[in-house]
């Protein structure tokens, strides 16, 4: 399983012209399930997400979590982070879940995490507008299997 944090001002996801999500100040985390993920993988990361210390204390040092500064997140699936390109032009997503375990996985990350959490809509094609801060930008991977 795989999340790439996006740290920001504000975020928004939106679907068919309807916003369904939206945090001020905190993570915009980016989710992808392989196909060996398993729900302790979804536990391991959402307490990675909401530990990690990337938010500026009062002396600007990167030592603050998003449960410190009391942020959100803002947790959209994306599956194409298991895209391979190695070969050819096209990607092969034969490394991501499939959709039932995908989902369900992505929903026990979301479900894991203590801070605040808004969501996109699993499956469904998405519209996000974010304000990058920083920017900083870290992945967290954790591999079953």
């Amino acid at each position: 399983m795989q999340v790439v944090l996006q740290r920001v001002r504000e975020a928004t996801v939106t679907v068919a012209g309807e916003a369904v999500g939206a945090i001020g100040h905190g993570l915009v985390a980016l989710v992808g399930v392989g196909r060996r993920s398993t729900p302790a993988d979804a536990a391991w990361l959402a307490a990675k997400t909401e530990g990690l210390r990337i938010f500026a204390d009062a002396d600007g040092r990167m030592n603050r979590s998003v449960a410190d500064v009391g942020g959100s997140v803002l947790a959209i699936s994306q599956f194409t982070l298991y895209g391979d390109a190695a070969r050819g032009r096209r990607p092969s997503f034969v490394e991501a879940a499939e959709p039932d375990q995908a989902e369900h996985l992505y929903q026990a990350y979301c479900d894991a995490l203590t801070v605040p959490v808004a969501q996109g809509v699993f499956g469904a094609h998405m519209l996000i507008d974010l304000c990058a801060d920083g920017p900083v930008t870290i992945r967290l991977e954790r591999a079953s299997g």
